[in-house]
């Protein structure tokens, strides 16, 4: 079974068990005129409040119950921030198929790119060390660039790219972190196989100056002696893109050694 169709079956009952559960008195008192306005006021108000599950009652209600309610849209939307809010592991996955659900339901509504952010960052919030398994980070990526694609005029894009370079910085330094272990190991080509991945994959890794360095040392203490050349290519790359770096001082003594006659 694959990590995401587990996740799928995962989601599947949890989402069971949760309508299982769902409160069956009503919340609205007699008589109320627009109920389904006075449902969204009150779960706006439980929200503002972070109590999650009283507004997620609330707005489920308006979903399962006010099918043609100009509200529900939003309560779908609103149903996904409530699981957000909850941060647990399998709350997020429940936000994430609330979301996923509205884009299918409600592809064309003017909020459909709060949807999709909102998909993404539910997958940001998954986002493990870069030592671990990088499966959110990679979800997260796709789903911000389909919301990038797709809604590039939306007011959200700033911060998409925002968490899209946090989400890439993460994929990337479990990269890096291999290609250095290859170094220390002293396994040259190994190292210089995984920081030129690096580079291809992510030219804008903002630690991008560690890749630089490290790969210029492996190419130099490498048995080719034509990589000698490339090796300063980097050193100076380095150089000329960072004027903050703990390995600025090692670089410049190695562009001096590799120049010297």
């Amino acid at each position: 079974m694959t990590r995401r169709f587990a996740l799928r079956v995962c989601v599947a009952a949890i989402a069971m068990a949760v309508a299982g559960c769902g409160s069956s008195r009503s919340t609205i008192p007699p008589g109320t005129a627009d109920a389904d306005k006075f449902l969204f006021e009150r779960g706006q108000a439980e929200l503002k409040e972070r109590n999650w599950l009283k507004a997620r009652e609330f707005f489920r209600q308006i979903v399962e119950n006010y099918p043609q309610s100009p509200f529900r849209p939003d309560a779908k939307l609103a149903v996904g921030d409530t699981y957000i809010g909850e941060g647990t592991t399998e709350a997020l996955l429940l936000g994430v198929n609330e979301f996923r659900e509205f884009l299918t339901y409600f592809p064309t509504n003017p909020r459909a790119d709060y949807a999709q952010f909102r998909l993404a960052f539910a997958y940001s919030k998954q986002m493990v060390a870069p030592d671990r398994d990088q499966s959110a980070t990679r979800d997260t990526i796709k789903e911000l660039q389909v919301f990038i694609d797709r809604y590039p005029n939306s007011p959200l894009v700033q911060e998409a790219r925002k968490l899209m370079r946090e989400a890439k910085d993460r994929l990337s330094e479990a990269s890096f972190r291999v290609g250095r272990t290859y170094y220390r190991m002293k396994w040259y080509p190994g190292a210089i196989g995984r920081f030129r991945e690096v580079l291809k994959d992510d030219p804008e890794f903002t630690n991008r100056d560690s890749v630089y360095y490290l790969l210029a040392e492996s190419l130099r203490l490498s048995d080719n002696p034509a990589s000698k050349a490339e090796a300063l290519a980097y050193y100076e790359r380095l150089l000329k893109e960072f004027e903050q770096s703990e390995y600025l001082e090692n670089a410049r003594k190695r562009v001096a050694e590799l120049k010297a006659p």
